[in-house]
């Protein structure tokens, strides 16, 4: 099921707003569960919105023991999933008649964006990409990722096994993963691409927090923001969606200065 706003085949982009925003979901996630803040949002701001469910693996495929559960997805290798968001791009750019998106990417949504820009032809059909506690260079998962690291520079490689409890891209998701090693291995970013990278210092899963900013290189922007710079009572987490004040950051990611007041309301921090 698509978030309100989202997946209108027939939106016709304006000239305020001519990309359409591609929204993708993180890893156990699904688009409704994600999106369904900021997609309707995005509509009303004007934007065509589009936001698929990408990632689908079994237990068997290496999807982890969470695939058994219904609505589950992003458990399948981020490389081929890439491929199926490369895909999805294009049918986006083909109904809307455009030559580029901007797209919204939360936790492995970010990582994957960025793979799909590096790798599947993605750096010409992107303009800005907005990141929300994205696992841009890693996560250790509050040590669990440190201890499998440790255990593995023992001899002992658990991440074959670990494929099918986790999920293939959860572990892809853990520093120095082969993964993510060629991803970032000749910079961050990729030319031509705008890209804003929000962290919270509440962040649970992504750890540090720090792990999810960019550095620029050649031929691209970064703005990193911490969510609680200018508004210490949003204590939102990991799962950042939903805060009042990062759909107003990515608003104004997408479309710089279209929120003059960004909001600052009091969000509990999230496990």
């Amino acid at each position: 099921m698509a978030p309100p706003g989202a997946d209108d085949w027939d939106c016709v982009p304006t000239a305020e707003h001519p990309e359409p925003v591609v929204l993708v979901h993180g890893t156990w996630g699904n688009t409704y569960s994600a999106w369904s803040g900021l997609a309707p949002q995005l509509k009303e701001d004007g934007y065509c919105v589009f936001a698929p469910n990408l990632g689908e693996a079994d237990i068997t495929t290496r999807g982890g023991v969470q695939s058994l559960g219904p609505g589950v997805f992003a458990t399948k290798d981020i490389a081929l999933t890439a491929g199926d968001l490369a895909d999805y791009v294009d049918a986006v750019l083909q109904a809307t008649g455009t030559s580029q998106v901007d797209m919204v990417g939360h936790s492995q949504g970010g990582l994957l964006a960025r793979q799909y820009l590096k790798f599947n032809g993605g750096a010409e059909k992107v303009g800005r990409l907005v990141t929300l506690g994205a696992t841009n260079h890693g996560t250790t998962l509050n040590g669990l990722g440190t201890l499998d690291r440790t255990i593995g520079d023992l001899g002992l490689d658990l991440d074959p096994a670990l494929d099918y409890v986790i999920g293939e891209a959860g572990i892809q998701q853990v520093y120095d993963s082969p993964l993510l090693t060629e991803l970032n291995a000749d910079g961050d970013t990729v030319p031509g691409v705008n890209y804003t990278a929000i962290g919270s210092r509440y962040d649970t899963t992504t750890t540090p927090y720090e792990s999810t900013f960019l550095t620029a290189g050649p031929g691209a922007t970064v703005e990193n923001i911490v969510l609680q710079d200018g508004c210490e009572r949003d204590m939102s987490g990991h799962d950042m969606t939903y805060s009042p004040r990062v759909i107003d950051l990515v608003r104004n990611a997408l479309s710089p200065g279209s929120v003059e007041q960004v909001r600052c309301e009091p969000v509990a921090p999230s496990t």
